[in-house]
């Protein structure tokens, strides 16, 4: 029989799993800390007259590797398309929706570290959460191994979505309005209901409405992007069979 395997032992072995995952194993493990802490978990005081941090700094890195890298793997993948098809396969490709798959895919969840309270709330199987955590973990990758430890990563995993879409997606902005007035509702309308962050990281919040349909918010980090996002948050809910009133 054999002896049962220790909590620290399991651990361990789940990290490796994750590691794995990554492919790659990290040269400063703190980064890859760094990128997993959410910012409950982040200790008030300084570490050795520097302020310890959570993933929001690596985040805002990582969103802008993953977005060179998959504009690279799409202009190779793509050669004879026009710039707006490239475009909206990116904005697919790159959207939170997209990123929280594949933190899910490679059992990213697990190994965030937060706070009880949070982890109690189920915080780390939030997309939001799971979207920004995974650009972080892209920015650590970076950080670590460079772009090509980074573009491994990204490749490996967005590479079969890639190449699921043999046509370049809708707009979803067009999709929805081409819906609406399809049904004769009118256009559809965004609303800008909220804008946080710095200068350098707004973050809109924008909420689209259709006539009979309960109205969809999603956030971006530009107005557009939040719109898009909220249409398609629309249309992901009519595809899943909500008629709303008055259909």
């Amino acid at each position: 029989m054999a002896a049962p395997v220790s909590e620290a032992a399991a651990a361990e072995r789940t990290a490796d799993r994750f590691t794995e995952a990554l492919g790659h194993t990290f040269a400063d493990p703190k980064l890859l800390a760094e990128a997993l802490t959410h910012a409950s978990a982040v200790p008030r005081q300084k570490t050795r007259g520097k302020p310890a941090r959570g993933y929001e700094r690596l985040e805002f890195l990582g969103d802008r590797v993953l977005g060179l890298v998959i504009a690279e793997l799409l202009w190779r993948r793509f050669p004879n398309e026009a710039e707006g098809a490239l475009t909206r396969r990116h904005t697919q490709l790159v959207r939170r929706e997209t990123l929280a798959k594949i933190a899910r895919s490679v059992e990213l969840a697990p190994h965030i570290i937060m706070s009880v309270g949070e982890d109690a709330a189920r915080t780390r199987e939030s997309a939001g959460i799971l979207a920004d955590v995974c650009e972080a973990v892209i920015a650590a990758l970076y950080l670590d191994g460079g772009l090509d430890a980074a573009a491994r990563f990204i490749e490996r995993n967005w590479a079969p979505l890639i190449k699921a879409d043999a046509t370049p997606p809708r707009d979803p902005k067009t999709a929805l309005q081409e819906w609406a007035q399809g049904r004769g509702r009118g256009l559809p309308r965004y609303e800008t209901v909220q804008i946080e962050g710095p200068a350098h990281k707004r973050r809109f919040t924008v909420r689209a409405s259709v006539e009979g349909l309960e109205p969809e918010s999603a956030a971006g980090s530009s107005k557009r992007a939040a719109e898009i996002a909220a249409a398609a948050a629309l249309l992901a809910r009519i595809a899943g069979g909500e008629s709303g009133r008055g259909s």
